[in-house]
């Protein structure tokens, strides 16, 4: 059962880890940053009071990892980083520590059945953002995320053999939803396939998610996943959720990840993850 936002502290505490927080993994669009993608000095300062803590801090995202630079600049982040849900996994120079592709297989018949649905196709290959129409839906919204070009080519098809994700862009929320079914039912283990935005459903490589990521982390530093704190306001958070020893959805997020969470604190909009650590920690 996940509690609402409130302003009890030691309420929030007494729902928190055995031993405390040693480890905070927060997803970046829709939780970590506004819905303009920025951070709020909010956010920012409590990243900073994590640290003066001793307390970890990283990200696990869709993006790829170009698109996590910004943040990691502006947070001062020194551990590593989940790109593409977690199939790439980068240092905090942004050097590859591990990367796997979705196998090219599964890659075409994705892609394939993503177009026939009528979305637009993206794919995230050899270190670019490639489309066909720069000028489709979200392909703005993309350039200020990422804070990078994509490259356009005319045909995605050679891009296929060494594609890091794929995603299906359309403002019909149901359309992505019923795409989403279908798509995961005919890849099943050959690819991972969740909604990152109510806008875009990632196909990214089998076998890897947030989750996994947070098995890693916790291997790395040599902590249990039980002492990790995570953060997410969308379906590619639950296995992050289903790993951790605390796991805090968003306002904004929807009611079936809610049911995850072992907490719920305010929307992105509103300093969710910086309201919710002042509510879990000490003063």
């Amino acid at each position: 059962m996940t509690r609402s936002p409130d302003q009890d502290s030691a309420a929030w505490r007494a729902r928190g880890i055995e031993g405390g927080i040693a480890l905070v993994i927060s997803d970046v669009d829709g939780t970590l940053v506004t819905t303009d993608k920025r951070l709020s000095p909010a956010t920012v300062a409590a990243v900073r009071r994590l640290g003066a803590a001793g307390i970890g801090f990283t990200v696990a995202s869709s993006r790829p990892p170009v698109g996590l630079a910004p943040l990691a600049a502006a947070l001062s982040l020194s551990l590593p980083m989940a790109a593409f849900n977690g199939a790439s996994i980068v240092g905090p120079d942004f050097g590859v520590i591990s990367e796997t592709l979705i196998p090219e297989e599964a890659a075409r018949e994705a892609a394939g059945r993503l177009a026939a649905a009528g979305l637009d196709v993206w794919v995230f290959a050899d270190g670019a953002w490639c489309l066909r129409d720069p000028e489709a839906p979200y392909t703005d919204l993309e350039r200020r995320t990422l804070q990078a070009e994509p490259r356009v080519v005319a045909d995605l098809g050679p891009l296929l053999a060494a594609a890091s994700k794929i995603v299906g862009v359309s403002p019909d929320a149901a359309r992505l939803a019923a795409c989403e079914a279908e798509v995961a039912a005919s890849l099943g283990a050959r690819a991972s396939v969740h909604r990152s935005q109510a806008y875009y459903l990632d196909v990214t490589p089998p076998g890897l998610d947030k989750g996994r990521f947070v098995d890693w982390m916790a291997g790395r530093l040599g902590i249990p996943a039980a002492r990790i704190a995570t953060f997410g306001d969308a379906g590619n958070d639950a296995a992050m959720f289903a790993r951790s020893g605390l796991a805090i959805a968003m306002g904004n997020a929807d009611d079936a990840l809610k049911a995850k969470a072992t907490l719920v604190t305010e929307g992105n909009d509103a300093d969710g993850v910086a309201r919710a650590l002042e509510r879990l920690l000490p003063a």
